[in-house]
């Protein structure tokens, strides 16, 4: 039997979830220092909890490397130079999250629909006050950025009765039965002028950043509802607070944000309605267990030689 491939583990050693790897040969870190001579066997790089910049020296320092995974669906922090223009395999945690991720983003459209906020707000205050809230059938969903999280978005929307639109830079060939209508990227403010809710799950890249601006919130209905489960900085969050302020539209539900963790006085705080989440929003019980589960499956594949699931198309940055 052939010795098994040098798997490079940017993660902290004691990290529970590298049990999970007994059965291949693997050297962890969190600094480059503790790989040591490994670095020059290893084939692959598993970027688990890693920082930029060390994987970037771990990877300029392993000659032998031909296949670097990175935990995580977003690629911004990953894709430096050196590796994108190399030939080396580049994969990532698509479809892991996504389920959670379309529950979060049902979550959020429930939340502003039956305005859960004021529920709350009047059980606190031991207040009897009937008033009216929405149905979701029937509304319009629309999904900027429509891969796997936003196709397990549309699933549950869907399912909900809901109509759903979805922007994508190139509409598949065969129709999708959860599609109405397929928008391209130029067609952005057309499609958000049609929505009851926005929700954005496109990864960033120098296209996407800051796609949803002061142009985009121009074009939404002011009874609209922003959520990103996506990328941060693919909102523009001064503009989005500047639109909120202005009523330019009716509320938020954000996952992620431009600058993580929010700062203690970041104004955003104190909207009551935005609906925060720490950017956990996948952290499902066994979310990290599932994510080393999908790279032993591709590991399998890889001294298999047989297609790896996930191959980022460098150049594009997903």
């Amino acid at each position: 039997m052939s010795k098994q491939p040098l798997v490079l583990v940017l993660a902290a050693q004691l990290d529970p979830e590298l049990a999970l790897l007994v059965s291949i040969p693997h050297v962890a870190g969190k600094t480059f220092v503790e790989f040591g001579d490994a670095v020059h066997e290893a084939e692959v790089l598993l970027d688990w909890a890693g920082s930029r910049d060390l994987l970037r020296q771990v990877f300029l320092a392993s000659p032998r490397v031909r296949w670097v995974h990175s935990r995580s669906a977003g690629l911004d922090k990953v894709l430096f130079p050196e590796l994108v223009q190399s030939p080396v395999f580049l994969t990532n945690g698509t479809g892991v999250f996504s389920a959670s991720l379309g529950e979060f983003a049902l979550t959020a459209i429930l939340f502003f629909a039956k305005d859960l906020a004021r529920m709350r707000h009047n059980q606190r205050a031991r207040r009897w006050e009937q008033f009216d809230v929405e149905a979701i059938a029937g509304q319009t969903v629309g999904i900027v950025g429509y891969g796997d999280i936003g196709r397990a978005v549309a699933t549950r929307a869907h399912a909900m009765g809901m109509r759903v639109l979805a922007l994508k830079r190139r509409a598949p060939a065969n129709r999708d039965p959860l599609i109405e209508r397929f928008f391209r990227p130029e067609e952005l403010s057309a499609m958000l002028a049609a929505c009851d809710y926005v929700v954005c799950c496109a990864p960033l890249t120098a296209e996407t950043h800051h796609m949803i601006s002061g142009a985009a919130f121009a074009a939404m209905k002011p009874s609209a509802v922003l959520i990103n489960v996506g990328r941060g900085p693919v909102v523009d969050q001064a503009a989005l607070l500047r639109a909120l302020d202005a009523k330019t539209i009716r509320g938020a539900g954000l996952d992620v944000f431009e600058q993580e963790p929010i700062a203690h006085d970041d104004p955003i705080w104190g909207y009551e309605n935005v609906l925060i989440s720490p950017h956990c929003a996948d952290h499902t019980k066994t979310w990290l267990r599932d994510a080393m589960r999908f790279f032993l499956a591709q590991y399998e594949r890889f001294i298999r030689n047989e297609p790896l699931q996930n191959v980022v198309q460098k150049d594009l940055g997903y």
